[in-house]
């Protein structure tokens, strides 16, 4: 009887293992994944993805924030998304997609149980990445001691007149949803204060060449940006981490309803999902020089601080006003700031 029952939990564990295995060798057909995420970090992900749904056929298709929205208005109007995924920059965009109807609800039963970051109860998107919006300067050029030590100063210290970048936040996710918490904690006088400094509105590569020349005492950049550079290039600049706060940014994965997708392939979303918010995934993640959504990870990007330092630190965004006031907040930038064409 004991040889009996050993052989049968044997046969339990080799029959349960090829299942396992073959779970993603099911899945066939295509997906096509609209994001902003960078394409090192795509590049990345693209050849696991390969390895993980041999048999499907994913696609990204790569613009900023920006751009991704306009081709995707124009989408909407035809009733039909060229899409069947999006990794966007915040939450702001989801809760609008979700409200127009445009979403699949996809509920991970454990999801509370994992992330440390907002996403949707009802499974129309969770956070995937967690980009953190800092200030950065050159040592080898000022001393810290003349930089602004918070968001505040940054705008206000007139020693810094022409000589600070930032984003553009009618182009850039992330920058939209910074200026859209300062404008929340300091008001539009803030944008004031930042058109008064002629802060350069620019790309986060032109904002890093001018800081290593020293045309720039300090910039407003995500983390991961200046990370990248000092790994990758050995680097000397450095992140200031805002004595007012930091900003993190979640950005979200989401699942287009499945009669407004591209190839109605749900069952492959859902696996990529999973498999996004698995530690898989999660570790190209922090190779991309971002933070996990993990409850408890105690891994960081090369060279960062701990995630929920920041976590407590962070200034906090109002997604649903960064959402229904965006043209306002934009407008209010625009009137304040000189945006080069």
């Amino acid at each position: 009887m004991k040889k009996l029952i050993a052989m049968f939990l044997c046969l339990t564990v080799l029959m349960s293992v090829p299942a396992a295995l073959a779970a993603n060798e099911e899945l066939t057909g295509k997906v096509m994944i609209y994001t902003s995420m960078y394409q090192f970090v795509i590049d990345m992900m693209d050849a696991a993805m390969a390895e993980e749904f041999p048999n499907l056929d994913v696609e990204f298709f790569y613009g900023g924030t920006g751009a991704l929205q306009q081709k995707l208005a124009g989408e909407i109007e035809t009733g039909k998304l060229g899409c069947d995924m999006m990794l966007v920059a915040e939450p702001a965009y989801s809760l609008e997609l979700k409200e127009g109807g445009w979403l699949h609800p996809y509920v991970i039963e454990d999801a509370a149980d994992i992330l440390r970051f907002p996403y949707d109860e009802e499974g129309y998107w969770y956070p995937v990445r967690v980009c953190n919006m800092v200030l950065a300067y050159n040592p080898e050029k000022f001393s810290l001691d003349e930089l602004p030590k918070s968001f505040e100063e940054f705008a206000y210290d007139e020693s810094l007149k022409g000589l600070i970048s930032m984003g553009n936040p009618l182009t850039s996710g992330t920058t939209m949803a910074s200026v859209a918490a300062l404008s929340d904690l300091y008001g539009y006088e803030y944008f004031e204060a930042l058109g008064r400094n002629n802060v350069m509105i620019e790309s986060g590569s032109s904002a890093l060449g001018k800081l290593e020349t020293g045309e720039c005492k300090a910039i407003m950049i995500l983390e991961e940006s200046v990370l990248k550079k000092r790994k990758e290039d050995g680097s000397k600049l450095s992140v200031i981490y805002p004595e007012d706060g930091v900003i993190l940014i979640p950005s979200t994965v989401m699942t287009v309803a499945e009669d407004r997708s591209a190839n109605m392939n749900i069952a492959a979303c859902e696996a990529i999902t999973d498999w996004l918010l698995s530690e898989a995934g999660q570790k190209f993640v922090l190779e991309g020089y971002m933070h996990s959504v993990f409850k408890g990870s105690t891994a960081i990007p090369y060279d960062s601080v701990d995630t929920e330092e920041l976590i407590a630190s962070d200034i906090g965004v109002d997604w649903v006003r960064c959402y229904t006031m965006r043209d306002e907040i934009q407008n209010a930038f625009q009137q304040s700031v000189t945006i080069s064409k």
